[in-house]
């Protein structure tokens, strides 16, 4: 059980800090019948109406401007479809900067825009390039192209192939530019916060205090098959619980009855010297709790090593393309693991009673010339 609420809840915290740190906790933009999951925004004038609004919320970290366009990018005679995220000099990317496996991240220019992109993984090994090297990049705009030759800064890799396969970074400027829009305009807001527990709730009070024309969507609800993968962990968490629960019943009360069978002599001499049933009761849970309570010991002192053996040194590895981490991760949930173990103490307490009451039904003479 241990294992299992670690494993899950790592895993589901690191997926969902990967897709957060690319996009966000909540996007906030005008509203629209389009809910596809690549598709480029209408222009909309930043707002600073809005913006009040989303930074009043309690608990919102920064809001950040973008903008996406689709585009080509060429290397030589080999070309490569993605989706050009722009993003101003205020996006935060302390997190994402981890990604970043070769190169470094955009520099932006006060003026004109930042002539940088940074590409996917994927992207650059299918081009054969590298940090530094040059490519253009061919946007349309209104049935009409355009190309700007951009250099690379860096080259990152979330594990998330929707992300590693899809996504490029540029200058919010640089979209602007090529999509004949005024400065002012955007495509929306990428909203961070610093606990995304909070986020539905969060969102919920977004959208009953924004403009009419505008509205609050989760991340959860932009990518939910993401998350509804991630949502299903928890059935199967459940399920081990369920089936832990039952196997550790059923040997606690295997275990009491063949302790009450092997001292049925005993029992009938004791209660033959006027020991009263409650007593024998209490004898006997007495010891098949010590029994309980020891396993409960080893394996939380397992539970936890194991854990932390994962935590330090990372023994299980994952094929990330279909897991998108190559370690394992673990995460100590503390109050889970304490609920575990005090649970644990009360099931198996309330499982030791059944076997106990036999000893009551125990008869004395029998007892005694029972061999």
């Amino acid at each position: 059980m241990i294992l299992t609420v670690c494993f899950v809840s790592g895993f589901q915290q690191t997926i969902s800090k990967k897709v957060f740190s690319f996009w966000g906790h909540i996007r906030v933009q005008h509203f629209s019948l389009n809910k596809s999951l690549i598709a480029e925004e209408e222009a909309i004038e930043s707002n600073s109406l809005v913006e009040d609004i989303i930074k009043r919320q309690p608990g919102v970290v920064s809001v950040q401007p973008f903008a996406t366009k689709s585009s080509v990018v060429q290397v030589s005679q080999e070309i490569e479809g993605v989706l050009v995220k722009g993003i101003s000099n205020s996006y935060d990317s302390t997190q994402f900067k981890r990604f970043i496996k070769e190169g470094r991240w955009l520099h932006f220019t006060d003026s004109s825009y930042c002539k940088e992109i940074l590409l996917p993984l994927n992207v650059a090994s299918a081009l054969k390039i590298h940090a530094n090297d040059s490519v253009r990049v061919y946007f349309i705009t209104n049935g009409n192209g355009t190309f700007r030759k951009l250099s690379v800064a860096g080259i990152y890799k979330t594990g998330i192939e929707e992300y590693d396969n899809t996504f490029a970074l540029a200058d919010l400027k640089l979209i602007q530019r090529v999509s004949n829009w005024q400065p002012n305009e955007i495509g929306g807001y990428e909203v961070l916060l610093n606990n995304a527990s909070e986020l539905d709730s969060i969102s919920s009070h977004l959208h009953s205090e924004l403009p009419q024309v505008w509205e609050s969507r989760t991340i959860k609800e932009v990518y939910p098959n993401i998350f509804d993968w991630l949502n299903i962990l928890n059935t199967n968490r459940n399920v081990v619980f369920i089936v832990m629960g039952i196997v550790a019943i059923i040997n606690l009360i295997t275990c009491l009855l063949i302790l009450v069978l092997e001292r049925t002599t005993m029992i009938g001499v004791l209660k033959a010297l006027g020991m009263p049933d409650a007593s024998l009761q209490k004898l006997f849970l007495y010891y098949a709790g010590s029994i309980a309570a020891i396993g409960i010991g080893i394996g939380l002192f397992f539970g936890l090593g194991i854990c932390i053996l994962q935590y330090f040194f990372g023994i299980i590895t994952l094929d990330e393309v279909n897991y998108y981490v190559s370690v394992a991760p673990v995460s100590f949930e503390w109050g889970w693991i304490v609920l575990i173990v005090s649970g644990t103490i009360v099931v198996c307490f309330a499982a030791l009673l059944i076997p106990s009451l036999f000893v009551r039904k125990i008869a004395v003479v029998k007892a005694i010339q029972f061999r």
